[in-house]
């Protein structure tokens, strides 16, 4: 038998619309990051970008279960000595309501140029309207 692999020429992108609004931030992110990569398709191939285009609404309006919405942290680094910075997730939610599922979504991508690559093809909005009617996307759930 011979292993099948799909080429890049071959692969053909749909475009899927999920709605965050009162779901859980890495149910959401989970079901993102498989979609992006292309692990839904019966022709799964890990080093092609055969995943499908995401619009993601609502990402101001996802929730953590338990206490870390008060707990949940965020951190960086300057590159300087004594230059990590830290932010609630509270605090970033006012400030960017998109950071934490794109930030979620980062991670479960993979390290490589073909995951920053996939990272590329989902769109987050904080609100209900989006400008790619056009693109015809097929509503998902979660």
């Amino acid at each position: 038998m011979k292993t099948f692999s799909l080429r890049k020429e071959d692969v053909e992108k749909k475009w899927y619309l999920i709605d965050a609004k009162n779901k859980v931030l890495g149910r959401v992110a989970s079901r993102a990051a498989a979609i992006l990569r292309g692990k839904h398709k019966p022709t799964y191939t890990p080093h092609v970008d055969m995943g499908d285009n995401l619009i993601i609404l609502n990402a101001d309006k996802v929730r953590l279960t338990g206490s870390k919405a008060q707990k949940k942290t965020y951190y960086h680094h300057s590159g300087y000595p004594g230059g990590l910075k830290q932010i609630s997730f509270l605090d970033m939610m006012k400030k960017d309501p998109t950071f934490a599922l794109r930030s979620a979504i980062k991670g479960m991508l993979p390290k490589n140029r073909l995951g920053r690559k996939q990272l590329l093809h989902v769109k987050i909005y904080a609100g209900e309207n989006h400008p790619h009617q056009a693109q015809k996307p097929e509503k998902l759930e979660v």
